[in-house]
């Protein structure tokens, strides 16, 4: 005798069950609307453990279901919307870290002379200007000769030593710190003619 197995769906299950079904009923407001009300406290607690403050996880969370958002046609179901929400997440918090660093190290009143990895400095509190600085610097780093672009992303992205540099590329540590120093000098030229800079420039003046 053959006996019937009910399946429990959990809460998750069956409200991402009810998205993906709004999506295919062509219901996109509806799914979304779902989705923001669903996992909007989710991704919050996220964002708030990674950056420590409340009206960064605040910006960061909004920043997310926007993208989530715009992106969700094209989520492949790969993973559950869960775990697709916290990697976007995630990255959206490394991507927060590295605009303020990048605005730390090029900072109001930097000797640019002075400017090396380990005087970067403490991350600045106010929320940095999204995606379209991310897509800025890597224009400026498409400019940059090629050594000079590698050397910069080794030592300040991946926080290399020169004496670690030089054994990846076979570079002498010399030739190194003259890549480095006339980067460093060319990002900060571009980043001083952008809206970014005037931007700084105005919020610096005003605290």
């Amino acid at each position: 005798m053959l006996h019937a197995v009910t399946i429990h769906m959990t809460d998750s299950e069956g409200i991402e069950a009810e998205i993906l079904q709004a999506l295919r009923a062509g219901e996109r407001d509806r799914a979304i609307t779902t989705l923001v009300r669903r996992y909007q406290r989710f991704v919050y607690s996220i964002a708030l453990r990674q950056m420590n403050h409340v009206e960064d996880a605040q910006d960061i969370t909004q920043e997310v279901l926007l993208r989530a958002a715009r992106f969700i046609d094209g989520f492949g179901q790969q993973s559950s919307l869960q775990t697709w929400l916290y990697r976007i997440t995630i990255n959206q918090c490394r991507s927060e870290f590295r605009r303020r660093r990048i605005k730390s190290f090029f900072g109001i009143g930097n000797d640019e002379d002075q400017i090396d990895v380990a005087s970067s400095g403490p991350l600045p509190s106010q929320h940095a200007e999204g995606r379209d600085f991310d897509d800025y610097m890597q224009r400026v780093l498409a400019k940059l000769p090629p050594k000079q672009r590698e050397t910069f992303c080794l030592r300040f992205y991946d926080e290399l030593s020169y004496e670690q540099i030089s054994a990846i590329t076979g570079t002498s540590q010399g030739a190194l710190k003259a890549n480095y120093h006339w980067a460093v000098k060319k990002i900060a030229e571009h980043l001083k003619q952008s809206e970014f800079y005037a931007h700084w420039s105005t919020s610096h003046d005003a605290e």
